[in-house]
């Protein structure tokens, strides 16, 4: 009777070296290997860690209400796909809301139906009228802005940010008028955009632009990573899609509308790419010939998500913490002539660490990790030793 029980003890052990083995095995994954599986569930080979939207209606004038509700209406979908409005820049060059002329005050609607109000009360209008220049919009980008500017007109990006440009107004052949009064060339946003690129500004950026001869806007760039499309081809106009009669003029132009309709159908988690959307491009509906080029982008457009541009939808860095106590033992060691209180205010925000500090923590964090793993070991041991135990009492007291 004494030792009836001890098959069951013994497959009692042998469970319990088994669930340890099963555990030992899991924890041989490092810390950085789990986190960055973790982080990295979604990831589209982007490698951005943010996302931003530059939305520009350079028209002025009620007869141009259709652009207004163009640049609304890409303001409607980044919010909504989860581009926050501090991540927003919206630049209106004028508020056909508040005109005059408008029979339905305060609100601007894409669509004869009047369904969905895009201005609504939850807008955040960044640059509004005649501050909606060349000069303004070419410093926005390249971040040769006042120091006075507030921070809701700065694009503050760094070489992991992921940028929307959309532009629409009227334009022509490698132009795009502002107000009527001036005109932005395609030499300049091309060498705007390698500025960019220069300074670290950017990861990847996406430029949409609906005008006449669109396509002929983003024949200059040449600096890498950008992807780009637009409404028209060279000798092209880029035509309305409908009127509202109780408004008095068109409400959206042809290829922002299909574009808004094709995006009405992505969510936060869609895995659609960007080649699905130019697949959706139709010129018989569009009434004119929408172009891509991608030649200085570096990625698959069918590996290139919708929502790495529209979205935000973002991968988290990670850095391993030797990784980020060496860099502020470096910073600290390269300026250690410079007493703390003079450094200058535009440099780069790397965490000062005092160096006593900084010598000992990996060492510390080294030997704490080796502690706890030590500890584990004897927890583990302790716990089967305990339960042989016990089942062995069992046996023999039965």
């Amino acid at each position: 009777m004494r030792f009836r029980l001890l098959p069951q003890a013994c497959l009692l052990l042998l469970t319990c070296f088994m669930a340890w083995g099963v555990g030992s095995s899991g924890s041989t994954t490092s810390a950085d290997e789990r986190a960055a599986d973790f982080f990295g569930r979604h990831d589209s080979g982007s490698g951005h860690t943010n996302n931003w939207a530059v939305l520009v209606c350079a028209s002025r004038y009620w007869f141009n209400y259709r652009h207004m509700a163009n640049a609304l209406g890409m303001y409607r979908t980044v919010k909504r796909l989860g581009i926050p409005d501090s991540n927003i820049i919206l630049m209106l060059a004028d508020d056909v809301a508040c005109n005059a002329r408008n029979k339905f005050a305060g609100s601007v609607y894409a669509e004869a139906g009047r369904h969905l109000d895009l201005y609504g009360e939850n807008i955040e209008v960044d640059y509004r009228g005649y501050e909606v220049t060349v000069e303004n919009f070419i410093r926005l980008l390249t971040g040769r802005v006042d120091p006075s500017m507030p921070r809701s007109k700065r694009l503050l990006t760094d070489d992991h940010s992921n940028i929307f440009v959309y532009m629409t107004g009227h334009g022509g052949n490698e132009f795009l008028k502002f107000q009527d009064q001036e005109e932005i060339s395609a030499f300049d946003i091309a060498d705007a955009f390698e500025q960019m690129w220069q300074k670290k500004r950017y990861n990847e950026i996406l430029f949409m632009i609906d005008t006449c001869q669109a396509n002929t806007m983003y024949s200059q760039f040449y600096s890498p990573n950008i992807l780009a499309t637009g409404s028209s081809q060279i000798g092209e106009n880029s035509y309305s899609y409908e009127n509202d009669n109780d408004i008095g003029v068109s409400v959206i132009d042809s290829y922002t509308h299909y574009v808004l309709k094709f995006m009405e159908g992505i969510n936060k988690r869609s895995q659609t790419s960007m080649q699905d959307l130019f697949d959706s491009y139709d010129p018989a509906k569009i009434y004119s010939h929408p172009g891509i080029r991608s030649d200085l982008f570096r990625r698959p457009l069918d590996k290139t998500l919708i929502t790495d541009f529209f979205g935000g939808v973002a991968q988290a860095e990670v850095f391993p913490l030797q990784d980020i106590v060496g860099s502020s033992d470096h910073h600290y060691h390269e300026n250690d002539s410079t007493p703390l209180t003079t450094r200058k205010p535009d440099a780069p925000s790397v965490p000062v660490v005092l160096s006593t500090t900084v010598v000992s923590l990996p060492r510390l964090t080294g030997e704490t990790h080796e502690w706890d793993n030590w500890w584990k070991e004897v927890r583990k041991w302790t716990s089967i030793f305990v339960v042989g135990c016990l089942v062995s009492w069992v046996s023999f007291v039965r």
